[in-house]
C-alpha cells in the first residue's frame, strides 16, 4: 500500500485570495472561492496537496465547508481525491483545455454576431471604458485585475444580447483555459496583446459588422491553441 504523501504548508496568501466583496458570502462558498482562485492563478500549483485540516485552519473555519469546497472543485476539475493518497490539485488537461476553447469559441460567435446587430450606444462605451481599465490594469502589471475585466468585457456581450447564460455556461467549462491563461499573461500572450484583441473586437461592433467580430472573436480564442503548446512544454509537470 502506497504511504499517504506529505502535505506541503499552504502559502500564507492564500486565505486572502477572495476579495474583499466576497466578505458577505456564506462560509463555504468564501472559502471556494478562495481556492479557485488560487488554483487557476497557480499560487496552489498542479499537483499540490490539500488537507482539510491545513485549510480549516488557515481560513479559521471548521472542516465542514473546507469538504463542501473540496467536493465543489472536484466537480469543477479542479482537484483530484486518489484513494489511500488524499486529496491534490488537479494537473492542467491540455484535451479539456481545447474541448473548452472549441465550445467556448461556438457559444462567443453566435452571441458575437447577435450582438453586432443589437448593441446599444451604452454597451458600445461601457465596453469601451473597460477597455481603457485593462489598459491601467496592464500598465499596473495586474494580472488578476485584468483576467477579471476580461471576464467582464466577455460577459457584457452576452448581457448585451439578453442572454446571460451564455456566459454562465461558459464559466462552468472555462477553468482549465483560466489556467492556461494566467500562465502566458506576462510573456506568451502579453495583457498587451489581448487588449489590441479586444478592441479590435470593439471596433468590428461599434460597426455592427457581424463577420468582421465573429472574426475577431475566433482569432483572439484560437490564440490559446499556441499558446498551449508552449505552456506545456515550459511546465511538463503540471500537465497530465
Amino acid at each position: 500500500m502506497a504511504s499517504p504523501r506529505k502535505t506541503q504548508p499552504l502559502p500564507p496568501s492564500l486565505a486572502q485570495s477572495s476579495s474583499h466583496d466576497d466578505d458577505y458570502l456564506p462560509v463555504n462558498q468564501r472559502v471556494f472561492k478562495a481556492l479557485r482562485s488560487a488554483i487557476i492563478n497557480c499560487t496552489l500549483p498542479p499537483g499540490t496537496p490539500l488537507s482539510e485540516t491545513d485549510v480549516s485552519t488557515m481560513f479559521e473555519v471548521s472542516r465542514q465547508p473546507v469538504r463542501e469546497s473540496f467536493i465543489k472543485l472536484g466537480e469543477a476539475g479542479l482537484v483530484r481525491v486518489l484513494p489511500q493518497r488524499g486529496t491534490f490539485v488537479r494537473k492542467i488537461s491540455a484535451k479539456e483545455v481545447l474541448d473548452a476553447r472549441f465550445i467556448r469559441e461556438a457559444i462567443e460567435t453566435a452571441v458575437i454576431r447577435q450582438a453586432a446587430q443589437r448593441i446599444t450606444p451604452e454597451t458600445l462605451s461601457w465596453l469601451a471604458h473597460n477597455l481603457q481599465l485593462q489598459t491601467l490594469a496592464c500598465e499596473r502589471k495586474d494580472m488578476p485585475e485584468f483576467l477579471t475585466l476580461d471576464d467582464a468585457f466577455h460577459a457584457a456581450l452576452a448581457t448585451s444580447i439578453d442572454c446571460p447564460k451564455a456566459w454562465d455556461n461558459i464559466e462552468q467549462l472555462k477553468a482549465h483555459m483560466d489556467r492556461v491563461r494566467y500562465l502566458t499573461l506576462d510573456h506568451i500572450s502579453p495583457m498587451q496583446d489581448l487588449v489590441v484583441q479586444h478592441q479590435q473586437i470593439l471596433t468590428a461592433l461599434s460597426k455592427h459588422d457581424a463577420d468582421a467580430a465573429s472574426l475577431a472573436i475566433q482569432e483572439h480564442l484560437g490564440q490559446l491553441t499556441e499558446t498551449l503548446t508552449q505552456v506545456e512544454a515550459q511546465h511538463p509537470d503540471w500537465f497530465e
